[in-house]
């Protein structure tokens, strides 16, 4: 089966769902909570909220998808996250707010990478690792796209028309293309009712992977919410700062092109264990050059955090194989939402105490991600 078209869409339609969710506090917050009359902490909390939420679904939204294919849950997501915004656009209080918010969660449980994931190994089986790059690959891309237009829609048409032309292109364009270009999957009907819960133990290395993604995300939360603040702290300026952020996504794109046409030979360990030392060699680099290298440790951290978004789709797949990869992925990225979720919050108190040694934090969760991974057989293993 020819992957491109599907690669073309899934990537087209995650660059969207992450550019008007994910992405979108770090633009719209301030502005949002200046009119509900709070502090932007308020914003922040109700999307922390959301990934937790986004947490505790992951693993039925992934179990879904096993039994009934990526396109009906992929496409709910489009309506869930089109509600979410347009919800949030019309927010008047905090409450309202809060609701759209945890929409806004069942929305990207359904509908970003763990989703989109298991959907192409639904698809293609032990054959997915190619269309899982290729997906990272185009929506690496997402807050290139998503910030800018974000902030251009702020200056022209105001934060509310913003969530409402964000929620209009999930049902213009998101909505027909995970429709129209998955394929649907035949006898789901007849699927869903033989159902049964699989048996999925939460063996040595489901728990250790569950661990490294969790690690590995925990950093990625905090370097999204505060990496502009902790390389001014290691004594770069704020143009430096800036500069080194606008690093982090061409870096995630060239190491996923490096994995797909390099490390694509190997297992999916190999790539996962180089990704985990680039942030510590990074902050190392920082840690001796000053400030001006931090455009250096951004090359490392994104090049790093663009193979690990992979290795959290590939590396499941290789080892436990295409039985239950769904409802797998949902398990073990639970903890790794939940850590993101926190990152934020608990970096940003640790920056308060430690200033840029920070990094000292989010290099030892990075080697112990490493050192977790050295426990992993190549597989594949049945789980059982």
């Amino acid at each position: 089966m020819n992957q491109l078209p599907i690669i073309l869409a899934l990537g087209t339609t995650q660059t969207l769902a992450w550019a008007s969710s994910y992405y979108l506090p770090a633009i719209l917050a301030d502005p949002i909570a200046r009119d509900l009359g709070v502090s932007s902490s308020w914003v922040f909390g109700a999307f922390s909220a959301s990934l937790v939420l986004s947490a505790l679904l992951a693993p039925r939204i992934g179990r879904q998808i096993d039994l009934v294919g990526g396109r009906p849950v992929l496409s709910m997501s489009n309506l869930m996250l089109a509600a979410g915004l347009a919800l949030l656009g019309m927010s008047t209080s905090v409450p309202l707010m809060i609701v759209a918010w945890l929409l806004l969660g069942i929305g990207m449980t359904t509908g970003l990478y763990d989703a989109a994931f298991a959907a192409l190994g639904r698809i293609y089986g032990d054959s997915a690792r190619r269309s899982i790059t290729g997906i990272t690959l185009l929506a690496g891309f997402a807050s290139t796209v998503g910030w800018p237009l974000s902030a251009w829609g702020l200056e022209t048409i105001g934060w509310r028309n913003t969530c409402f032309a964000w929620a209009a292109a999930h049902i213009l364009i998101g909505l027909p293309i995970n429709w129209l270009m998955l394929p649907a999957v035949k006898g789901a009907k007849a699927a869903v009712a033989a159902a049964v819960k699989p048996h999925v133990p939460i063996d040595r290395t489901m728990i250790v992977l569950a661990f490294v993604f969790a690690a590995a995300w925990t950093v990625t939360g905090a370097m999204a919410a505060h990496l502009p603040r902790i390389m001014e702290a290691a004594g770069a300026t704020t143009a430096q700062a800036v500069f080194a952020g606008a690093l982090i996504g061409p870096a995630q794109v060239a190491a996923r092109i490096f994995e797909a046409s390099f490390l694509s030979r190997f297992h999916p360990l190999v790539s996962t264990k180089l990704a985990c030392i680039t942030n510590p060699i990074g902050a190392v680099i920082l840690g001796l050059a000053g400030g001006g290298a931090a455009s250096v440790f951004a090359v490392f951290y994104g090049s790093g955090n663009g193979i690990l978004t992979i290795a959290r789709g590939t590396l499941p797949l290789a080892i436990f194989g295409p039985e239950n990869y769904g409802y797998r992925l949902g398990i073990i990225g639970a903890p790794a939402r939940m850590a993101q979720a926190a990152a934020p919050l608990l970096f940003g108190l640790l920056i308060e105490a430690m200033g840029a040694r920070v990094l000292i934090v989010s290099s030892a969760l990075s080697i112990a991600a490493l050192l977790a991974l050295f426990l992993l057989r190549k597989g594949p293993q049945t789980g059982t």
